[in-house]
C-alpha cells in the first residue's frame, strides 16, 4: 500500500512540474513575438557554432529548439537564456552578424528587442 502510494504521489509531482513549466499565454506571445523579428531581419545572419544562417533558417531553428527545451522555460527572457543564447552541444554563444560586418552577441540583441516590444515602441 505504501509503495503504491508513494507512486501515485511521485506521478502527481511530476505531472504538476511539467504543468508548471509550460510558458503562460502571455509570455508564449512574446516568444513568438522575438522568434518572428528575428525572421524577418533581412540583412542580417545568425551565426550559430561558426556557420552563418540566414534569419528564416534561424527562426526554424529556434521554434525547434524550443519545442525540444521548451519545458525549461516559462519567460521570454528565460527563452532567450536558456535557448537563443548559446548551444546546447558546444556551449558557444549565437551572435548576429549585421550587413556591415558588425557582429553582436543574439542574447543581447534579443534583450533588447524584448525591452522595446515591452515599451510598447514599433519598428
Amino acid at each position: 500500500m505504501f509503495r503504491r502510494n508513494f507512486l501515485v504521489s511521485m506521478t502527481s509531482l511530476l505531472a504538476l512540474g511539467a504543468a508548471r513549466a509550460a510558458p503562460a499565454a502571455h509570455e508564449q506571445t512574446r516568444i513568438e513575438k522575438l522568434i518572428r523579428f528575428v525572421e524577418t531581419q533581412k540583412d542580417m545572419k545568425f551565426v550559430r557554432n561558426g556557420t552563418e544562417y540566414t534569419c528564416a533558417d534561424a527562426g526554424r531553428f529556434l521554434r525547434g529548439k524550443l519545442e525540444a527545451m521548451g519545458r525549461e522555460v516559462t519567460t521570454a527572457r528565460e527563452f532567450i537564456e536558456r535557448i537563443a543564447s548559446k548551444s546546447s552541444m558546444s556551449g558557444q554563444p549565437y551572435q548576429v552578424k549585421f550587413a556591415d560586418g558588425r557582429t553582436m552577441l543574439a542574447s543581447q540583441f534579443l534583450h533588447e528587442e524584448l525591452k522595446r516590444l515591452d515599451s510598447g515602441a514599433t519598428s
